[in-house]
């Protein structure tokens, strides 16, 4: 068990005005709508609990059965071995106030043989970016992005990609089988480097991944003039995949300074409303702007089913999911984080959801471990 810290607050009581700018498909009749912004609170950097830094954090989730909050860590053994918190975000159901969070306990993550997963570099390491309570299976489910080798990284070793199911202690219970098309490689084909699984959802009927940006076959990634495509793969609980649909991301929301300067742009997180309806955190990094963020809802029904199309970039023509803005988060201050979480806190006496964003500070002094929360209609 961990002590608990003091953390910063920041209230802020004023209403959102949510913006709707659908792309050239019809955006879906219904849709979760933000209608106020409850407060921030921040968790010190390099915070420790239970003998662990804190940080990096990439993934949460409630189980509304407790009231226990689950944080995943992407640190791969640079601190500490691949890990999951326990904790609380204190939300006054009542009004929303939105006080404090806590962490009260650390779960170490198993590989099947029972060992923890070895550092970054290493083979079998492990890169976890999203993290679901299953409360219509076993425990929790997890998401690791894999590694690979490319043109900068010549010496990674192969990794490969998986949705994970381990139980509260962290144990090893299974995976899912993985979809051809998403295997990483060392070629130029599948998902690129930091690019595959980035989000991961949960419902009573079925399980949901996305890759964070484009495979090679797919495109190349988004530039300030064009978008890319990135793949939602749904599995039923029968653990067969049941289809894969095309996220169309955005263009770059600015142009890199240099102009030849990096960018990484891409879905960070999804998470479900029902079977079919989803919301997902697009988070762009470019070189000498910063950090961009915009919240969507996004529709599968009436998308292709491109489960079995080897390229995104040629061919006949597809039906992309429609999406529709939800809010662009670039107006909050202090200076926009790298959002990568998104999950259902608790629901309020008013009867609104409050909806929760978490950035991942990348053990960086420069950033930060924050969490915003919003109470929402329509979930």
């Amino acid at each position: 068990m961990a002590g608990t810290w003091k953390t910063v607050g920041i209230g802020v009581a004023c209403a959102l005005v949510v913006s709707g700018a659908p792309p050239a498909t019809a955006a879906p009749a219904e849709t979760v709508r933000i209608t106020r912004f409850l407060g921030e609170q921040r968790i010190p950097y390099k915070a420790e609990a239970g003998g662990t830094v804190v940080g990096g954090l990439s993934g949460i989730d409630r189980d509304p059965r407790t009231g226990t909050w689950y944080f995943i860590s992407d640190d791969r053994n640079r601190y500490n071995p691949a890990r999951v918190y326990t904790g609380r975000l204190r939300i006054d159901p009542a009004t929303g106030a939105f006080s404090g969070v806590d962490v009260t306990g650390v779960i170490t993550l198993r590989r099947p043989d029972g060992t923890p997963y070895p550092g970054f570099g290493k083979p079998g390491a492990a890169d976890p970016e999203s993290i679901r309570v299953d409360r219509w299976g076993r425990g929790l489910l997890w998401g690791d992005e894999g590694d690979r080798p490319d043109a900068d990284h010549a010496g990674i070793p192969l990794t490969p990609a998986a949705v994970r199911s381990v139980d509260l202690r962290g144990r090893h219970l299974g995976a899912l089988p993985l979809p051809r098309n998403l295997r990483l490689t060392t070629g130029e084909t599948g998902p690129r480097r930091n690019a595959g699984f980035e989000g991961l959802a949960v419902t009573a009927r079925v399980i949901t991944a996305v890759t964070e940006g484009p495979r090679y076959e797919d495109g190349a990634p988004p530039t300030p003039g064009r978008g890319a495509p990135a793949r939602v793969t749904v599995w039923g609980r029968d653990g067969k995949v049941r289809g894969q649909y095309a996220y169309p991301i955005d263009p770059l929301p600015a142009a890199p300074v240099p102009p030849t300067g990096r960018s990484d742009s891409g879905v960070s997180e999804i998470l479900a409303v029902d079977d079919d309806r989803y919301l997902a955190l697009e988070r762009s990094w470019i070189e000498g702007v910063g950090y961009r963020s915009k919240l969507y809802a996004f529709d599968l029904r009436g998308a292709s089913n491109v489960l079995g199309r080897d390229s995104l970039a040629t061919g006949a023509p597809y039906r992309p999911v429609t999406k529709r803005l939800v809010h662009d988060l670039g107006s909050f201050r202090p200076p926009a984080q790298n959002l990568e979480s998104l999950a259902w806190g608790p629901r309020l006496a008013s009867g609104e959801c409050t909806l929760v964003m978490g950035s991942d500070d990348n053990f960086d002094e420069r950033e930060m471990t924050q969490f915003l929360v919003f109470a929402a209609r329509g979930c």
